[in-house]
């Protein structure tokens, strides 16, 4: 089995690169599922029901989402509806939305995904992780083999500890928040493959997506200034993670990074 993880999609720059990348990257490398990092697709923070529509017809079967979940309160009807959007586990059992779901892949083999939010540096009030991961795994059918964890945290450290916590238990476990794309692609040795951040899919010719520009005066000023999405240098970044569907064990795990040369529309496509 094959499954591409996308990193942070941003705004419309990231949407756009997903609606022609996305398709051809299933199409040559031989991809059984999609999976993505979604809170930041709406103008950079949350997601609507119309974008999420957008990005399932683009080719991305579940959506992972995190801090920026509730930003937009439109999404809460369909947090409820949809099993191919999960909140962060670690977000308290009243929160809307689930906190797992199990999806087919192309072939019909069945994936668990879930997510987990850091709480170091995070401005969110949440339950511990390491917890919610454990009652997260007591609740998945045995008879599902291949789990995939998207890890939304601020800390290395803290990613870098939930992959060892979870290292032979489940087939993945990628980072997201940080939008810059680590180098530490790996299997750890009980057969889950890591990687501490995936990157953004969206422009790097910013700060973290954002106009460079404002966000330098910001922070030179000490002066609010609106965070725009940017739209230069358009990258998708992500992984693909190869997985025995039988054992649930990682085979191998690759870094995406392709860059989008098509121009960005002048209003949302």
């Amino acid at each position: 089995m094959r499954i591409l993880f996308v990193g942070d999609i941003i705004g419309r720059p990231g949407k756009h690169a997903c609606s022609h990348l996305v398709p051809r990257l299933v199409r040559e490398r031989n991809i059984d599922l999609v999976l993505a990092n979604a809170e930041n697709v709406a103008a950079g923070s949350g997601i609507t029901p119309q974008l999420f529509r957008k990005l399932r017809h683009q080719g991305i079967d579940a959506c992972t989402l995190g801090d920026h979940v509730y930003r937009r309160r439109e999404v809460y009807e369909l947090l409820e509806s949809t099993d191919r959007a999960v909140r962060s586990a670690n977000q308290p059992a009243e929160a809307i939305g689930r906190a797992w779901t199990v999806v087919p892949d192309r072939n019909g083999r069945l994936v668990a995904l879930f997510s987990l939010l850091g709480r170091t540096y995070m401005n969110v009030r949440v339950d511990c992780p390491f917890h919610a991961a454990e009652r997260v795994l007591e609740q998945i059918s045995r008879e599902v083999r291949v789990i995939v964890v998207d890890v939304h945290a601020e800390t290395t450290s803290e990613k870098c500890a939930l992959g060892w916590f979870l290292n032979g238990r489940v087939t993945a476990v990628v980072g997201t928040h940080t939008h810059i794309p680590t180098a530490d692609a790996r299997v750890l040795p009980g057969g889950t493959a890591y990687i501490t951040d995936v990157g953004m899919t969206g422009p790097y010719d910013s700060v973290l997506g954002r106009d460079r520009d404002n966000v330098i005066k910001a922070l030179y000023t000490g002066m609010p200034h609106p965070f725009d999405v940017a739209t230069g240098n358009v990258h998708l970044s992500g992984v693909i993670i190869e997985a025995d569907s039988t054992t649930g064990r990682a085979i191998s795990i690759e870094r995406v990074w392709e860059k989008d040369d098509t121009p960005l529309p002048a209003t949302d496509d």
